[in-house]
């Protein structure tokens, strides 16, 4: 199994902390984002809407789209299950991933960053206001179904990660490297601090991943690692 992914990617580091969870090995291929790579023709290819993470699972055409590479991955690896029992529960967890990754993250990836900055001519200050407001309505929808609702416990449903704590995670990080502030979410920074406490999410932030910069300015350092070099 091979991923095409990118250290930066927030949608791959989705899929790299599934597969650390469940114990799946897969073979990174970088498609630097940065250098425009995903537009090329050769990646093209593998996803002709030139976004990361695809999977390559050996047969077929590679899967696209995170949440349904991480739905895949449930369903082929079920153990640990990446979603809880009863339709109710599974709704919920489905409904928290949805506001983390589909309504936050598609509006600061970079081609709506690109669009911002060449085709609407925003300044830099002003392209960081617009992105810190969509994400920030994603934290405040957040900490209050994490806050509110009895079913939240030690993760964001009961006290196993799951999907939610995944794109949670990813998206709290997204966060600081747009450098929201934090402060007046508490519970997303509890949920997000204790996912880091295991290794299966330490191990794929992306600033642990090869390639990476040791830091950005202004974002949080990477969590610690057990027992895995960098």
């Amino acid at each position: 199994m091979k991923m095409y992914g990118f250290w930066r990617s927030l949608a791959s580091f989705r899929v790299r902390m599934a597969l650390n969870l469940k114990g799946v090995a897969c073979e990174e291929l970088p498609v630097n984002l940065l250098k425009g790579e995903q537009k090329g023709s050769a990646f093209r290819e593998v996803n002709p809407q030139a976004m990361l993470p695809a999977l390559d699972i050996g047969s077929g055409s590679p899967l696209f789209q995170s949440l349904a590479i991480l739905e895949y991955l449930d369903e082929i690896y079920p153990t640990p299950a990446l979603l809880p029992q009863g339709a109710a529960a599974r709704a919920r967890v489905r409904g928290l991933a949805l506001i983390a990754a589909c309504e936050a993250h598609p509006l600061v990836v970079p081609r709506v960053r690109e669009y911002l900055e060449q085709d609407l001519k925003l300044d830099e200050p002003t392209r960081a206001t617009w992105l810190r407001h969509w994400l920030n309505e994603a934290n405040d929808a957040l900490e209050f179904h994490l806050t509110h609702d009895p079913e939240t416990g030690r993760f964001c449903h009961g006290d196993t990660p799951g999907l939610a704590d995944i794109c949670l995670v990813s998206h709290v990080v997204g966060c600081g490297f747009f450098q929201c502030d934090m402060t007046p979410y508490p519970r997303l920074r509890e949920l997000t601090a204790r996912a880091f406490e295991i290794d299966a999410f330490a191990r794929a932030h992306p600033l642990n991943q090869p390639g990476a910069p040791a830091s950005l300015p202004g974002a949080p350092p990477p969590p610690p690692i057990s027992g895995v070099a960098r």
